[in-house]
């Protein structure tokens, strides 16, 4: 981290960061009670939740354009978390938290069924080399977990810089009989981020899917 962020993080950590209980590695989060969230964000609100945000544009831009949302993001990479709570502390912002860890195991342990307005993964690792495709996030067990979290009518959104991910995820997620596919393209809340800038740069396409729950 620089200076900058572990001084955010020092200074606006409890505001905006989530305690939860860990085992093993530091990112791994096991079972446990499940989160308040009216506690959490002291209102009850439609909540929006975020897997691996980065430095935190996506969130901030969302959560300044939509107040009347609750946003929960996942990071597993310190510097990026501490850079999200730099962003929203300098905003003003109050209508969003952070857990600094696996956004899986928090899907599974940390959030009801039928608790999540819209879910997020934009740009999750590749993994490109195919014996290592079983580490990609998408899998027919994350649409399991994804369409279990997901309010019927609710939405996972997605977005790849990488083609052959996209095919893979299409592939996964069209396949699954409770999420069916809407347009594709970027929704308007969407920024580009300097990850996707530096993307566009090199030529690459970027693929916005969206896929909303629907009963089996």
């Amino acid at each position: 981290m620089t200076l900058s962020q572990r001084q955010w993080l020092d200074r606006y950590g409890q505001r905006y960061v989530i305690e939860v209980a860990r085992s093993g590695r530091a990112t791994t989060i096991p079972a446990q009670a499940p989160l308040d969230l009216r506690t959490v964000f002291g209102r009850d609100r439609e909540l929006v939740v975020e897997i691996g945000g980065g430095h935190g544009e996506t969130l901030t831009a969302a959560a300044l354009d939509q107040p009347d949302r609750n946003y929960l993001g996942f990071e597993v990479f310190e510097a990026g978390l501490a850079a999200t709570v730099g962003k929203l502390a300098e905003a003003g912002l109050d209508n969003v938290r952070l857990i600094a860890g696996d956004g899986v195991d928090g899907l599974r342990h940390l959030l009801t069924a039928a608790s999540c307005q819209e879910i997020w993964v934009f740009f999750p690792d590749p993994w490109h080399k195919t014996r290592h495709h079983k580490r990609r996030l998408v899998s027919p067990g994350f649409a399991d977990l994804v369409a279990s979290r997901l309010k019927p009518g609710g939405y996972l959104r997605l977005a790849t810089d990488w083609p052959d991910y996209a095919d893979w995820m299409t592939t996964v997620l069209d396949s699954h009989p409770a999420l069916r596919r809407q347009a594709d393209g970027r929704f308007p809340t969407r920024p580009i981020t300097k990850y996707e800038a530096r993307g566009l740069a090199q030529g690459r396409v970027i693929t916005d899917l969206t896929y909303q729950r629907v009963s089996p």
